[in-house]
Order: C-alpha cells, then structure tokens, then sequence
C-alpha cells in the first residue's frame, strides 16, 4: 500500500550540518533524546537521521560551532486548500496505528487571536499620562469574594478606626500574574520547585495542577493553590491545609469535556509518593467528577473544601471556554466558589487527542467578556473574581485581559517557554529534550531549579514594569482602575457580531 511507505519515510524537519565547522564532537549525539544524530563507526563521524528530528533545535542551540541548522523540510505534499498535509499525515498515521492522534501545547489551528486585534486607548491632552518612574504605581490584586459595601468601626477610646466588615479569605498579588496549574509527573520536580520559589520571590502562586505537591514543596504553601481533579492524585487533609488557595479542575481548555493521563513511564518514586499510586502504573483522571452531576453537587465539593480548609482558603472553580460558558460561570458564583478560572482553547497541555485540542471549546478573549458581562448583568459580580488562562504571551495580553474583565492570569506554556522550551510539541514522549516535560533523570537534570527560579522571576517583574508604563500611558496608576474597563479597548479587523460580543468599540471610534 503506498501511505505505508510515504509514512515511514515522511519527516517535517531536515537536520543540515556545514562539514567545513562540524568537527565531530558528539555533543549533538549525546543532546539529542530523540537518537536524531549518532556515531557511525564506519565513517568516522556524525550522521543524522532526519525522520526522528522534532524539531526542538537544542543540538543546533548547543553545537559549539554553530555547524547545525535545522529547517522545515522544503518538499511537500501537492498543494490543495482542502487536504493540507497534516490531514494526509494523520491519515497515514492512522491507518498504521487505529489509535488516536495525541498532541502536545496550544492549539496550531489558524483561529483569531482576538488580543492582536485590540489595541489599548492612551492619554493626551485632556487627560495626561502618568509617569511609572516618578508616581506610585499599583498593581497589588486581592483574588476571592468581596463585599457589595464596607463598614468601618470607630474605638471611643482610641478614636482609631478600624473595619467593622469580616472580609472572606483573599490571595494576594504583587502582580496580576501567576504560574498555571502543571502538574508533577507532567513536568519534573525541578521545575515544581522552581515555579514555587519564583512565586514566593514575586509575591504571587503557582499551582500544583492535579499532581499532588510534594512534602518538601510545603514550606511554600503560603504561594501554592492545590488543585484537586476528578483522580483525587495526592489529595489528603494536609494537602488542602498546605495552601493558600484550592482549585477545583472541572475542565481544561486545550481538552474540554475529556480527563487527564499521566502514562506510567513517567510516574517514579517521587511521582508515586506524591499522586499516591503504583510506581510505573497509569494515572487515569476520568471525565467527570463521580461525585458532580449539578450545581448543587459542585456546591457540596465547594463547601467540602471550605471545612476541610477551615475556611481560610478561598475556594476557586476552573472551568474550560466553550460556547455556554457564561452561563455556567453564573452557576459556580452562585454555588459559592471564591474565584472562578476560564481557560481558553488555546491553553497548552502534555498530551491531549489532537482532533479534540483543535476542533472543541472557544478561545478566551470571548470567554472572558462573556462571563465578566454575565456577572455583571445579574449583580453577583463581586461574588467572585476571575483568572484568564490559556493563550497569554506577553503583558500586552494580561492587559486586554484585565481590560476585558479578569482579575488576573495564569500563564502556562510562557513559563515553559522562559526555561527552554520551543514548543516541539512532544511532552507526551516523556523524552522532552529541554528536561522540562520529562522524568528521566539524565533529562530532567537540564533544567537547573536555581537558574529556572531566576529567569521566570526576571520573566514576572519584566511583565510588570511594562504593565506599569501600558498603565501610565492610559492615564491609570492602578491596575484596579482597569478592571473591567472596556472603553480603553479598541478593536480592529474584526466583525460588529465580534465586537457585540467582546463589548468593545471599533478602532477610530
């Protein structure tokens, strides 16, 4: 059959090496996870196998004589708008296997990115800028439920006064931003450890994701929100009681409606301590949580947590972007959940089935509108506070984002990207040549917990200055002031039902 042949041989990647600057030092050969360059005896030098390279560019990053280059493979299929190639690959594939396509990281699909078609409002004359340098900027953000008014108290004695209002528990902020649920076993313990201590210099969280958090990570539970997942991985009472907020994972935006796999190959020791299960045995989270078919079952779980917390830890809900979102977002404010998460279809994951990464759920910037509004609308606003996820790349993004409605933002694939990742695409092999999606111990030692803590530290506090000049340059000196402040958005290229949606005004208008 001819697809058997095209697929064995296929490859999107061609390796090319300059012999004039290789000189045959094996440190490609010894980078490579995936066995693209080896030793061939015979001639006595470096050869590559171009249908194993994914990709990843770490053997060209680290050639000591810059003799690599690697580079999309220029034959192609014959052009057809319909069948572009990767439906012919994944045909082949298919027809191979009869298994099902897994994915790795956001969504390729070539779907609006709504944050390159807004642009932010900036002051002039009437209504001057402010200068970072020289005024007090705020950018501190308190993530929980707040009350519709505050009442402040008055000591006849003293005459101090003080607030007379009990106020429910709250995250607290130095910056809107905090590092998104990724679990362990799906990304190593070096980079667990490097999240948590990045988080604790910034003054924000990082989440464990549905992976349990490792005994010697408590120390950092003042910066940590623990999630718990229909698995139930690694959730006990000290568990809840380690940190400062706990999330319910009810869907994931690159897989809505789908559970979690953590394949055994990944799950050793330290895995097995912390999830709780076999080493080597598969951790499968279902679909659904078996104990959640109502909004009254979430409300049960929600107020589970709160005793089990001794409600000292606000309780969040993290849902995926898909069509009815809105709605279902006024049904977790009303259960009682403190903070509720959108992630959006563009989300990144370790593995997910492709058709369902790039065909199910919405992007975020859509989301977000819809479920800001929708609050608003029905006065329960205030009942809850709101974290985007899924697709944010730089501050220009956590600023719409804020604009748009949300509180803050969980980034995910950006802090893997700080620390090396190219986004090849692969974490599901569990050979992740950058250590950062793997647990093999010679890989995983790639990734320096002390210099990975540096540079997403460096990553926050570079996003935060350049959120305090974007703030400045609208004229605002505190984040607060642009919650939800849609008038200083403005769309661009994109259609009136677009707009009517996003609740935003035409450029020029």
């Amino acid at each position: 059959m001819l697809f058997q042949p095209i697929n064995k041989n296929y490859h999107e990647f061609c390796i090319e090496r300059d012999p004039e600057l290789c000189i045959n030092c094996k440190v490609c050969v010894r980078q490579c996870s995936y066995e693209a360059h080896y030793w061939d005896e015979a001639r006595q030098k470096v050869m590559h196998d171009n249908s194993k390279c994914i990709g990843c560019h770490r053997c060209e990053a680290l050639c000591p004589t810059a003799a690599l280059n690697i580079v999309k493979k220029r034959s192609d299929f014959r052009t057809n708008s319909l069948w572009r190639p990767v439906f012919l690959q994944n045909i082949y594939k298919q027809a191979d296997t009869g298994g099902v396509l897994l994915a790795g990281m956001g969504s390729p699909v070539d779907i609006p990115v709504y944050w390159d078609r807004m642009l932010l409002d900036a002051s002039q004359v009437t209504n001057p800028s402010i200068d970072p340098l020289r005024e007090p900027m705020e950018l501190k953000t308190f993530l929980g439920a707040k009350p519709r008014k505050v009442e402040l108290k008055t000591d006849k004695k003293t005459g101090k006064t003080s607030l007379k209002t009990k106020l429910t528990p709250q995250l607290e902020l130095d910056v809107p931003i905090m590092f998104a649920a990724m679990s362990f076993g799906a990304i190593n313990f070096n980079l667990h450890r490097a999240m948590a201590r990045a988080a604790t210099e910034c003054g924000t969280y990082y989440n464990t994701g549905e992976g349990g958090l490792h005994k010697s990570l408590y120390k950092y539970g003042e910066h940590t929100i623990v999630q718990v997942a229909s698995g139930r991985f690694g959730v006990h009472r000290d568990y809840l009681r380690a940190g400062a907020g706990i999330e319910i994972k009810v869907g994931q935006g690159a897989k809505p409606g789908i559970g979690g796999h953590l394949p055994g190959e990944k799950i050793n020791d330290k895995v097995s301590e912390t999830r709780m299960v076999p080493i080597g045995s598969d951790a499968i989270s279902p679909a659904p949580h078996h104990d959640i078919y109502s909004i009254e079952d979430l409300l049960q779980l929600i107020y589970a947590l709160k005793e089990a917390s001794e409600y000292k830890a606000p309780i969040s809900v993290k849902i995926a972007a898909v069509h009815n979102v809105a709605a279902i977002a006024s049904g977790i404010a009303r259960a009682g959940a403190d903070i509720i998460t959108v992630d959006g279809m563009r989300g990144g994951t370790g593995a997910a089935p492709a058709m369902i990464r790039d065909n199910v759920g919405i992007p975020i910037e859509l989301a977000l509108a819809q479920v800001d509004q929708r609050l608003r609308d029905e006065g329960i606003r205030n009942n809850v506070s709101i974290v985007a996820a899924g697709g944010i790349r730089c501050s220009g993004d956590v600023i719409k984002a804020i604009a748009l409605g949300a509180d803050a933002v969980y980034i995910g694939t950006a802090t893997l990207i700080a620390v090396g990742c190219t986004i090849c695409g692969r974490c599901y092999t569990g050979k992740c040549p950058w250590g950062i999606a793997t647990n093999d111990p010679k890989l995983s030692k790639r990734q320096n917990p002390d210099i990975a803590a540096k540079k997403l530290t460096n990553l926050i506090h570079a996003w935060g200055h350049e959120i305090e000049e974007m703030l400045g340059g609208m004229g605002l000196n505190s984040i607060e002031s642009l919650r939800g402040n849609r008038d200083k958005l403005r769309g661009i290229g994109i259609s009136d039902t677009e707009l009517d949606i996003l609740g935003i005004k035409h450029a020029g208008r």
